[in-house]
């Protein structure tokens, strides 16, 4: 027996060119198994499929969208908003308690599993989590932080990065996680050292994320070594020399953007901070509940649309999230931009822009797809 149904919501997306507005999918069941046999207008297939059922499924359908950005290790973490410099200091005392760990971010594995998502970038700060991630059935990749902000220990840390990258390596499999490299922040890696693993990532093809213009305070850092972020890293890099342009700006003068990392974050930035992105042709991640709750202003969608800016979107942390879910996530999105953002391009950012930060092609759903394939934002 054959049965047929048509599936239509606010947005269909089928991971090729742009989400459609009236549009559906159709779906038949042979024996049990449900494969896509068309994605069209919904008029169109009304029309070629004059006896299936009829049912809304909700905001959207489209391929499995991507969290470009997680910090998988927090997940044991309690949700800390408030200012960003006081987050950093409850980041801080959790690392110290031991509990960032990899039971903690195989909590945010089943978070992920619950949500259907199986495509991530996620921050890696312990050996046995990355390794437990490239063993997984997770995609994507997993960015090995290096935070070393004193220019005299570059040599050092650039070594046991080095060593570190070539054993997690050895362990990529066809079709898993990759190995990846995250300089933490422009400022938290001596100027030296950043140069050094910007390279290495160029001459091995190994994706980077950076952490760039996030606190509202950052610039004042930058610029002239002032303000409440200075503060909070005085103790720990008192040999900062504040280069005068925004973080933006800073990474294009040491080349870095060439090397086109994702950037994660983005807030406080200007027009020629966005017209250098574009120019280097980098995707940035956004991460709307932690930006909100962490009081570092509000991304400018906008503007990063005007430019063409392929844009990501991420939860970050439980720490400064309430929770993984990327269809929440979508939703504040929603909520903060308002009619600078359409549905369409959030969609379209989430699954389309997702695969892009981590430099991959999102899957298409064509005639011929399983169903369990297509993902239901309700």
């Amino acid at each position: 027996m054959i049965d047929r149904k048509l599936l239509t919501a606010d947005v269909v997306y089928n991971g090729l060119g742009i989400p459609r507005l009236g549009a559906g999918v159709a779906l038949q069941t042979v024996q049990a198994e449900t494969q896509i046999i068309a994605v069209d207008e919904l008029e169109q297939l009304k029309s070629q499929f004059p006896d299936a059922r009829l049912e809304n499924a909700g905001l959207a359908l489209s391929p499995a969208p991507v969290n470009a950005h997680m910090h998988l290790d927090l997940s044991s973490m309690p949700f800390s908003p408030g200012s960003y410099e006081d987050f950093i200091r409850k980041v801080i005392g959790h690392d110290r308690s031991g509990k960032r760990n990899l039971e903690a971010a195989k909590d945010g594995i089943i978070q992920l599993q619950k949500q259907g998502i199986d495509t991530i970038g996620d921050i890696v700060t312990e050996e046995d989590v990355m390794v437990y991630l490239l063993r997984s059935e997770l995609k994507g990749v997993a960015y090995w932080e290096v935070f070393a902000p004193d220019p005299a220990d570059a040599d050092q840390e650039f070594n046991e990065t080095v060593r570190l990258l070539k054993r997690f390596k050895e362990l990529e499999r066809p079709g898993g996680m990759r190995v990846g490299l995250s300089p933490h922040t422009p400022h938290t890696v001596s100027e030296p050292l950043l140069k050094k693993l910007v390279t290495l990532a160029k001459q091995n093809q190994l994706p980077l994320q950076i952490h760039v213009a996030e606190s509202a305070h950052e610039l004042a850092l930058y610029k002239d070594a002032s303000g409440p972020l200075w503060e909070l890293y005085k103790p720990f890099m008192p040999y900062w020399q504040a280069p005068g342009v925004s973080p933006v700006q800073y990474l294009k003068e040491l080349n870095v953007l060439e090397a086109q990392p994702t950037l994660i974050h983005m807030v406080n930035v200007d027009e020629n901070d966005v017209k250098a992105v574009q120019t280097s042709g980098c995707v940035v991640v956004h991460c709307p509940r932690s930006n909100t709750a962490l009081e570092c202003g509000r991304f400018p969608w906008e503007l990063y649309a005007k430019h063409g800016i392929t844009v990501a979107l991420g939860t970050d942390s439980s720490g400064s999230s309430p929770n993984l879910v990327l269809a929440e996530e979508l939703q504040a999105a929603r909520n903060l931009h308002g009619e600078k953002a359409s549905l369409q391009g959030l969609i379209w950012s989430a699954v389309k822009g997702g695969y892009r930060a981590l430099g991959m092609n999102p899957p298409k759903l064509t005639r011929g797809t399983n169903a369990s394939e297509l993902y239901i934002w309700t």
